[in-house]
């Protein structure tokens, strides 16, 4: 599928309009506690012509046949691009989770570290995590590896996602 950049995107994000559109596919999680799982997912990257990426997730834990077995994550937030290929990203989920992200972008490959969090007292605390995103052939890869106070850095989601 044929990619333009909108003529209205700010020039801070030309680098990024790779990622502009809507992606949909299907991924893997697993952590300690939790069993091995299949998920579908949605991520939604768009713009309003400010030098900020809109970005928006959500997921659904599916069986092993692709059908909808009930809801799951999601995250909502902006992307924005600094001198220096830096990225810095603030996403809030809807497990009450906020996270700020720090990172780095190369091309079609983007490289985030957890700068800081904020868990609300009833939400689970992750202490620690890194993102990777990426255009492999023409998908939107996604991996997302994730610590807590109890488990040390691990993988943990993983996705891949066509353009929609």
């Amino acid at each position: 599928m044929a990619f333009e950049i909108p003529a209205d995107l700010h020039p801070d994000l030309t680098p990024l309009a790779w990622l502009l559109g809507t992606w949909r596919g299907r991924g893997h999680g697993e952590y300690p506690g939790i069993e091995r799982f299949q998920f579908a997912q949605e991520v939604v990257f768009g713009h309003d012509t400010r030098p900020f990426l809109t970005y928006y997730s959500r997921s659904w834990i599916v069986d092993e046949d692709g059908e909808i077995i009930r809801p799951a994550g999601m995250e909502t937030g902006f992307w924005r691009v600094k001198p220096g290929n830096t990225l810095e990203v603030v996403l809030a989920h809807n497990t009450g989770i906020t996270e700020g992200w720090l990172g780095q972008f190369d091309g079609p490959k983007i490289q985030l570290a957890l700068d800081h969090g904020y868990h609300a007292p009833s939400a689970k605390t992750v202490s620690d995590g890194h993102r990777l995103y990426g255009l492999v052939e023409g998908e939107l890869f996604f991996a997302y590896d994730m610590a807590t106070p109890e488990h040390e850095l691990q993988p943990h989601l993983w996705s891949t996602l066509p353009r929609a």
